[in-house]
């Protein structure tokens, strides 16, 4: 296939969508797919109000019809519902392009906690960006299942995985977390309002508090919280070795479609610790058992009371953690993929004949 990728997440930006995309690519192209990507950086860019770190494009819609109309793919697949992904929305529907988008982001939530304003007054713009796509691809059944009750039922699975030759419990810890008061307890993320930070900051629990990350709320934290860590942002084995220094991994998030640091976490034989909600709920599952409760033994635990979970997880086996975090696949994250692709084309050949 010929599959172009419109995306506003790129390079420099670090985050879980950037990740997947990366490693998706990667795999697509060695797979013998033709891939070209759409992304900021081929575009004057602003940063994004309230985020510094995220550039967004201005003005994209020619740049994108252009060099979708150079690439001619067969498919394109739209990752994120910002300018790029509108320009690339509008190309398609001009040409009768097949195109997937997916839902990485839990948009309305977001604007919901930056604005004060209830999250349905965003689905309207959520519907109507995903409404002709062929397939929305969606990290959990959870979620597949929320959108069709918001109006946007084609949903296809495409879930996450984890690079086990960094992402493993045999990596070395990182040095400056090897020898603080222990338990560690970790939170790797955005540093935002949206990731409820604070939530695992003001828990009242022994031990040390690690946050790594770089964010609009770095310097907040930091003066608001001096006796919390703050790395800043790590990538690959650095960040591995801050997974394999923690006793316990927090995600004290409520927005997130998935969570991608969970499952790297959980790969590197840290047990989790969360809310009950969705996200933690798919991977760690309501007993910490699995999303089936089909797991032997819990590998975290969640709960309303955050400080009671962090605690709770303290208790699981590091070698299930890892066992269970093996078990994500990004080769097969990539076969979902192909398969939602494959199929919105013949779906579209179909509706032409």
């Amino acid at each position: 296939m010929r599959i172009a990728i419109a995306t506003d997440a790129w390079a420099p930006q670090v985050n879980g969508v950037v990740r997947t995309l990366r490693t998706t690519v990667n795999a697509l192209i060695e797979r013998g797919h033709d891939v070209e990507l759409i992304t900021p950086q081929q575009f004057f860019t602003v940063p994004m109000p309230g985020y510094r770190e995220i550039r967004l494009a201005v003005a994209p819609r020619f740049g994108a019809r252009r060099a979708l109309k150079e690439f001619n793919p067969d498919i394109v697949h739209i990752s994120t519902e910002g300018p790029i992904g509108w320009s690339a929305r509008a190309w398609c529907l001009s040409q009768n392009k097949p195109f997937t988008s997916a839902f990485h982001t839990r948009f309305p939530d977001y604007a919901s906690v930056r604005t004060g304003l209830s999250p349905d007054r965003f689905w309207p713009i959520m519907r109507r960006f995903h409404a002709p796509s062929k397939a929305v691809l969606a990290a959990t059944p959870g979620l597949m299942t929320e959108l069709a009750e918001r109006g946007i039922p084609q949903t296809r699975l495409w879930s996450r995985g984890v690079d086990t030759q960094v992402f493993h419990d045999k990596q070395p810890p990182l040095d400056c977390l090897a020898h603080l008061p222990r338990p560690l307890f970790l939170c790797v993320g955005r540093v935002a309002k949206e990731k409820n930070l604070e939530a695992f900051l003001q828990c009242k629990v022994t031990g040390s508090k690690v946050v790594v990350g770089d964010g609009p709320m770095l310097d907040e934290l930091r003066t608001k919280c001096p006796g919390a860590h703050f790395t800043g942002a790590l990538q690959g084995t650095d960040l591995a070795g801050a997974y394999t220094a923690a006793d316990v991994f927090v995600f004290p998030s409520k927005t997130d479609t998935f969570g991608l640091v969970l499952i790297e976490a959980l790969a590197c034989g840290v047990p989790v610790a969360g809310y009950p909600v969705a996200g933690p709920m798919d991977i760690a599952g309501i007993d910490g058992r699995g999303p089936n409760s089909d797991l032997e033994r819990p590998i975290g635990a969640l709960n309303d009371d955050l400080a009671l979970a962090m605690t709770q997880a303290l208790s699981c086996n590091r070698n299930d953690a890892a066992a269970y975090g093996r078990t994500f696949s990004w080769d097969r994250c990539t076969s979902q993929f192909e398969d939602a692709l494959e199929s919105a084309i013949a779906a579209q050949a179909l509706e032409i004949a």
